[in-house]
């Protein structure tokens, strides 16, 4: 059945990677310790379907906080070597470790004096020897049942690699602020964009004074369309809020309250935010509270915008 013949495959691929377990050694450490101390690119270096898992390792290293490039070996050897430089660290891969234009590579890195990290299916080989630090990626068998097409292979180095990747990362305390700055199209960024992309500033900022007639209150929101106004003192600094809910109960319980002040009817101390912060925080903060809208001001307490939860869903970044 197709079924078993698929189930076959993620079962072998699987143990590649578990396999991989019991080999992080002190050498992946020395590498982790090498890369951190890398002042240049990680630069990463395969042929053929190693070479397309060099790619997406490549990708990995860079979205997560760490410089890194593809190399094609073949064209290092005929012009693209410039494309390294001193301070630079290569990872290469490789399943036989008999790769020849890594192993044309490898003596030029030497020449170089640029550090050389391989992973390899067989630790004799002579990429292995050739390098200065050497991860075993080894498996038992590949996926193919003719053990010819690279899969277990493939998937144990691409599995290697990430590893590498996140645990540098970790290493150097990479944050999820940081990976917004990295991010900042698709889906991705919108999940990480700022409340100062977002919120409502300016002309579009529903403001009163302590002072303003309850009057004029109802009407800057109605104006402003937020369903919510700030109070601020003469400082420009957050005094208090009123949100519509606020005014419906107000009537509720005194109709001559429009005849009263902002100031009077506020509530005091209201939550709010600063512009620096994640969209995402924004959000949870809301969800917390129980509020639909936040006060957007900066550390000193003075107001500069307001974030609507209708602003943050109309992103699609959840």
């Amino acid at each position: 059945m197709i079924s078993d013949s698929a189930k076959r495959v993620l079962q072998i691929e699987a143990e590649a990677i578990i396999g991989l377990i019991d080999r992080l050694d002190h050498r992946f450490e020395e590498a982790i310790q090498t890369l951190d101390g890398c002042r240049g690119r990680v630069v990463v270096t395969g042929m053929g379907k190693s070479g397309i898992i060099c790619r997406k390792i490549a990708a990995t290293f860079a979205s997560t906080g760490t410089p890194s490039l593809f190399l094609h070996p073949a064209e290092a050897n005929h012009g693209d070597l410039g494309m390294i430089v001193r301070g630079d660290v290569v990872l290469a891969i490789s399943n036989s470790g008999e790769t020849e234009e890594l192993l044309r590579l490898a003596e030029a890195l030497k020449r170089l004096g640029i550090v050389l990290i391989s992973l390899v299916g067989n630790p004799t080989a002579s990429l292995a020897r050739a390098s200065d630090i050497v991860l075993d990626v080894s498996i038992r068998r590949e996926a193919c049942p003719l053990g010819l097409a690279p899969t277990a292979s493939t998937t144990a180095a691409l599995a290697m690699g990430d590893a590498l990747a996140i645990a540098l990362s970790e290493k150097r305390g990479f944050k999820v602020e940081d990976f917004a700055h990295l991010h900042p199209g698709g889906k991705l960024g919108k999940r990480f964009q700022r409340v100062e992309s977002l919120m409502h500033s300016g002309n579009q900022l529903p403001a009163v004074g302590t002072e303003t007639p309850m009057r004029d209150v109802i009407y800057e929101i109605s104006k402003k369309g937020l369903g919510v106004t700030a109070v601020i003192g003469s400082d420009n600094k957050v005094v208090g809020v009123i949100t519509d809910g606020d005014l419906r109960r107000l009537l509720q319980k005194d109709e001559s309250m429009v005849k009263r002040t902002a100031g009077a009817c506020m509530h005091p101390n209201p939550l709010t935010i600063n512009r620096d912060e994640l969209a995402a925080a924004a959000l949870r903060m809301m969800e917390e509270k129980k509020v639909t809208s936040l006060l957007v001001a900066s550390r000193e307490g003075v107001l500069e915008g307001v974030i609507h939860i209708h602003d943050l869903w109309q992103t699609q970044m959840f």
